[in-house]
């Protein structure tokens, strides 16, 4: 299902994408070496909650992974990449940390990821990692306007995730977003121009981004849902819901008060 959205229903877009991006900043600033990944959870659920939300996650029950997820956010931690189910696991200094969250509010979903270095100790690769999916993400975002097709946007992102020199996996990707979490069209990660479904105003897109640093090889976690790198290789993963509009894309999980 393709959903095109009127201007009254990405009002309320724009309001979900905000809380989306409120809440994974201020889980950010709450962590530190110590953290348990269940604490994160427990953070999310209860920010969901005050802010009269409703998360896609507890109930996602997709046919990839085993059962309903039954937590809040996704935590992805050094060679996870995707799909991070919470566990009692303790962050320590210098973790490469991916955080997932999608909530819907007033009937409408946003969904944003974002990829970090917990403590003071950062790796120059890991950071280089995740800096490439920020700009491939800046590179899908500016291919986004009316007229343009979805493969401008696969292949601007796979130009840089490619030309930074990381293998890119098909498997999983961007999608339609709206009234619910996830919906056509797929948005593959690397892609021809001029191909796929033409974008049209009112159209909502979950782009995002996310590399393994020496594969593009997945593997799953006996949880039945935490996707890995096949080599133990670090991975990074940056997501923004963004709005099709006739000026171009519009950035939703945007936090309060930002660009």
């Amino acid at each position: 299902m393709i959903e095109i959205l009127s201007p009254a229903e990405i009002a309320r877009a724009r309001l979900t994408g905000a809380l989306v991006a409120d809440i994974l900043q201020a889980l950010k600033s709450r962590i530190t070496p110590g953290t348990n990944l269940l604490e994160i959870d427990q953070w999310a659920k209860e920010m969901i909650m005050a802010a009269g939300a409703r998360s896609c996650y507890v109930d996602y029950a997709p046919p990839f992974g085993r059962g309903p997820f039954g937590h809040y956010v996704c935590t992805a931690v050094n060679d996870a990449v995707l799909h991070g189910m919470p566990h009692d696991d303790t962050l320590v200094d210098g973790d490469l940390l991916t955080l997932d969250l999608a909530v819907s509010k007033h009937g409408i979903a946003a969904d944003a990821a974002i990829s970090f270095v917990v403590g003071d100790t950062a790796a120059s690769a890991d950071l280089a990692m995740i800096e490439a999916t920020e700009r491939a993400l800046a590179a899908g975002i500016a291919a986004a306007r009316p007229g343009s097709r979805i493969g401008d946007i696969s292949h601007a992102i796979g130009e840089v995730l490619l030309g930074a020199g990381f293998p890119v996996n098909t498997e999983f990707g961007g999608h339609g977003i709206g009234s619910t979490m996830h919906q056509d069209p797929h948005v593959s990660n690397v892609g021809r121009p001029g191909r796929g479904y033409r974008l049209r105003t009112g159209l909502l897109l979950a782009l995002e981004p996310w590399v393994m640093a020496d594969t593009d090889v997945l593997v799953t976690d006996g949880d039945g849902w935490t996707l890995r790198s096949a080599t133990g290789a670090r991975a990074a993963h940056t997501e923004h819901t963004i709005a099709i509009t006739d000026g171009g894309a519009e950035i939703l999980t945007l936090p309060t008060g930002a660009g």
